[in-house]
């Protein structure tokens, strides 16, 4: 059976995508989790620089969104509505150096949400919005050696398996929340490609299933729904970067969400909810030494559908423990 989203319940859920917008480590508002939509950029497919052991990454990003979409990608509610969405996210990396040709490791990922503000175009606050810890992210993963040639590196790559737990902070009479309430699975596969000594094109294409959250929104999904389960998707984080110097490099860099199945609502299809989004845009990386890297990415999104559309900022450090 499949139900289309209309009359009463479709306003709810135009409601619920006005305050949405998927970012790992930041909120989840609509059906789709908090996703990594372009927090890992340049160099992704390659060992970690510091080697074996732990290392530490601390993100930060920043979320303006200037226009919520339907289905269609058209504009949908008052002109002028924002969505502005702060997060804070460490992750704890340990890669083990023991092995020959590849080495295995471990991600813990916890996002923290310190902002979520949406405004309708009328100064007010029309959405409750809840700050608090998110969902933890679980991975265990394999790196490969960089493939090797005359003049260095030619071709390096990594296999993740992430599982993200329902452990985030989830109200669900609030519209915006730092965790889900439902189990995903979310592997992918990193790889970076030398077309130069110089010159760099690395990518992270992930799978997205998840499970039933057992107490959805009333507002969102109706008065009566028992349970949903959002959709399918994959997305993707691309980019390529020149090195001007060793210590300093620039490029550009975007990312891609499709959702490919519907989301269900009591087991059944509702149509009209699938999500995508398509952003790219300027980015650098500065080296301090082999321990200490920071990175910094700005995105412009566009071909955004029943989802948010805006600009998007995030900076990372990497730090050898």
């Amino acid at each position: 059976m499949k139900i289309t989203t209309n009359g009463t319940l479709k306003k709810c859920c135009a409601v619920s995508f006005a305050a949405g917008f998927l970012l790992m480590g930041a909120v989840q508002a609509s059906d789709l989790p908090a996703l990594n939509l372009g927090n890992t950029t340049f160099y992704d497919g390659t060992p970690l620089p510091g080697g074996a052991g732990w290392t530490s990454s601390l993100y930060y990003s920043n979320y303006q969104g200037r226009k919520v979409t339907d289905k269609n990608g058209d504009e949908i509610g008052l002109p002028k509505s924002t969505t502005n969405v702060d997060a804070s996210i460490l992750q704890m990396i340990y890669q083990d150096g023991g092995g020959v040709g590849k080495n295995w490791g471990l991600s813990f990922l916890l996002p923290v949400v310190t902002k979520a503000h949406v405004n309708d175009g009328l100064n007010n606050a029309v959405l409750d919005a809840q700050e608090g810890v998110g969902d933890l992210s679980v991975g265990a993963f394999l790196q490969f050696d960089p493939i090797m040639g005359k003049e260095g590196p030619l071709f390096a790559q990594r296999f993740e398996v992430d599982v993200i737990a329902p452990t985030g902070k989830y109200d669900k009479n609030k519209a915006i929340n730092p965790g889900s309430n439902f189990w995903s699975f979310n592997p992918y596969w990193a790889g970076t490609l030398w077309a130069t000594p110089k010159t760099t094109v690395s990518w992270r294409l992930h799978y997205l299933w998840n499970g039933k959250n057992d107490d959805p929104s009333p507002g969102a999904y109706g008065a009566e729904a028992r349970d949903m389960q959002a959709g399918q998707a994959v997305h993707m984080n691309f980019n390529a970067l020149y090195a001007f110097r060793p210590d300093f490099q620039v490029g550009i860099n975007g990312y891609w969400l499709k959702q490919f199945t519907d989301t269900q609502i009591d087991g059944h299809d509702v149509s009209g909810r699938k999500e995508q989004v398509f952003a790219i845009g300027p980015g650098a990386v500065y080296s301090f030494s082999k321990d200490n890297i920071v990175t910094a990415n700005l995105y412009f999104e566009s071909e955004a559908e029943n989802r948010p559309e805006g600009n998007r900022l995030v900076l990372r450090w990497l730090h050898k423990l």
